[in-house]
């Protein structure tokens, strides 16, 4: 956290950050009790949603995030988005992930309340590798290699339900297993236009390549050490909690907004079946996508729900970015707010 030169300064409860900076076992606390927040999210929003859902009206022309995605998956829903049989699919995942949160919520209390706060101080050896030290590249390069190693699973088990179980195809209407075609030529073609990639086998061998770069890059990150001087090119005295923070805001943020003009688009991964019809850009104090479609009663289509909440959650978490990483390159906000207070007072003085 910026201390803005006095390192003596105290923060408010408001300010979580600062009960996490430089303590690593806060750190995970907090990074637990997020996963199970947005856990209970998934569970208790598909619960709501699943309540909510008229299967007279065309599972797009609704306003639902969560079941589209479960039916764009296989899960529940046929063709038409109507439920097959009962509600039981759906329910189970609901049901899944509220159990994950609270089993999230319970680890993320054993993690503030009692276990150290600095993981330096735990009684296991394999618990003090995962301590925080900016200072400490190859403890900073370990903590990372775990991190992709994590993310190439998550892609590696979309790959496999593809494959086993399958899922929707717009071009069929209907369910079916997807074998990836890891195409390099194809992958490395559709990085400026992938918005408009129209076949799943493309999808998952997207994502198997993506699995193979992050559990390679984790497995090396983990493996190697420092080699030659720790320099500011390497990150030597710019490293911080609070860059961190800047950085994985930018990152969750970049992901949103793509995931916004993706989803408002494309059909192939966001069928109309369930997502309702592709959008119309437009821009007023900022962009923002409409409807191409009439609706009853001023509703929107599910696509039109997903992609303007994820390019708005997107944008502020940009400006957090932006915001934390200049405070990491230590930026004196307290300027600006005295420099208005100065013009203030000149005001006062001139008029009087």
């Amino acid at each position: 956290m910026q201390t803005y030169g006095n390192p003596d300064v105290t923060y408010g409860w408001w300010a979580g950050n600062s009960g996490v900076t430089n303590r690593t076992g806060k750190f995970i606390a907090a990074h637990i009790a997020h996963t199970g927040l947005i856990a209970f999210w998934a569970g208790a929003f598909t619960l709501f949603e699943l309540s909510r859902f008229d299967p007279s009206i065309p599972m797009g022309h609704q306003p639902l995030i969560a079941l589209p995605h479960l039916a764009a998956l296989g899960i529940g829903f046929d063709a038409d988005g109507v439920l097959m049989g009962d509600t039981k699919p759906v329910v189970a995942i609901a049901i899944l992930h509220l159990i994950g949160s609270m089993i999230y919520a319970a680890g993320g209390l054993l993690h503030s309340l009692l276990l150290p706060g600095d993981l330096q101080e735990a009684d296991l050896e394999k618990a003090r590798k995962f301590s925080l030290s900016w200072d400490d590249p190859d403890k900073l390069t370990f903590i990372l290699g775990h991190h992709l190693i994590f993310f190439g699973v998550a892609c590696i088990w979309f790959v496999e339900w593809a494959k086993w179980h399958g899922i929707y195809d717009p071009a069929i209407g209907a369910v079916r297993p997807v074998e990836y075609d890891l195409n390099l030529s194809e992958i490395w073609n559709h990085q400026t236009d992938f918005f408009t990639i129209d076949s799943l086998e493309d999808v998952l061998g997207g994502h198997a390549f993506l699995a193979f770069v992050e559990i390679t890059g984790g497995a090396f990150h983990i493996a190697t050490k420092q080699v030659g001087e720790y320099t500011k090119f390497k990150g030597k005295g710019l490293l911080s909690a609070e860059a961190v923070l800047s950085w994985s805001l930018a990152g969750i943020g970049w992901m949103a907004i793509i995931a916004a003009f993706w989803s408002a688009t494309n059909t192939t991964v966001y069928p109309t079946d369930f997502f309702g019809e592709p959008l119309q850009l437009k821009f007023s104090i900022s962009p923002y996508w409409v409807d191409t479609v009439d609706l009853p009663a001023g509703e929107h289509t599910s696509r039109a729900w997903l992609a303007n909440v994820h390019y708005y959650l997107g944008f502020f978490f940009i400006q957090g970015h932006l915001w934390h990483a200049l405070r990491a390159l230590g930026f004196d906000f307290k300027r600006v707010t005295n420099a208005i207070g100065n013009i203030d007072t000149a005001s006062v003085n001139l008029n009087s």
